[in-house]
């Protein structure tokens, strides 16, 4: 009987979600200003009886703004942390990441070329950061977001150690 993929073992860090949901804010906030600079543009070059339209029936644009910001900045981080995981194992770097689409990454320790960390300005003032594996090919590279800083430096010195081990006893 065929072994069926488990959920790797460790979880990223509970102030992941804080910045799942910062960053939804300002995608949401930008879609917002330009849907606002959309029909100001449109009522300005508009006709007279179409622009009293627009003045008045305006109510629906933050109500439009809510319905699409509280799943992108309540729920989504939720279900991103209940989701994103990660796990090294002698051979394999183990990933499982999404909200709506799964999508579950297996990047072979001999196959890793560079091993980086980064932090962005909100994963700075969170204390997190992210730890990129690099292979020769992009669809075998991949990213675990939201590791506290700590974690994700150890992480990272830990694969690249394993990825020169496993390369120095191939040769």
């Amino acid at each position: 009987m065929a072994e069926r993929l488990r959920p790797p073992a460790n979880r990223v860090a509970p102030r992941a979600m804080y910045l799942w949901g910062m960053e939804a804010l300002g995608s949401v906030a930008g879609g917002v200003v330009l849907a606002v600079a959309a029909v100001l543009a449109i009522r300005s070059a508009s006709p007279p009886w179409f622009q009293g339209w627009i003045a008045d029936d305006i109510w629906w644009l933050p109500v439009l703004a809510a319905v699409v910001l509280l799943p992108l900045v309540v729920v989504q981080p939720v279900i991103r942390y209940r989701v994103h995981r990660w796990e090294v194992l002698p051979e394999v770097v183990y990933t499982l990441s999404g909200w709506i689409d799964r999508r579950w990454h297996m990047v072979p320790i001999s196959r890793i070329q560079t091993v980086d960390t980064r932090r962005g300005a909100i994963e700075r003032v969170l204390g997190l950061a992210t730890v990129r594996i690099n292979t020769a090919s992009h669809a075998g590279s991949s990213t675990i977001r939201g590791l506290p800083g700590d974690v994700a430096e150890e992480l990272a010195m830990r694969v690249a150690r394993q990825a020169n081990e496993q390369r120095d006893d191939a040769t």
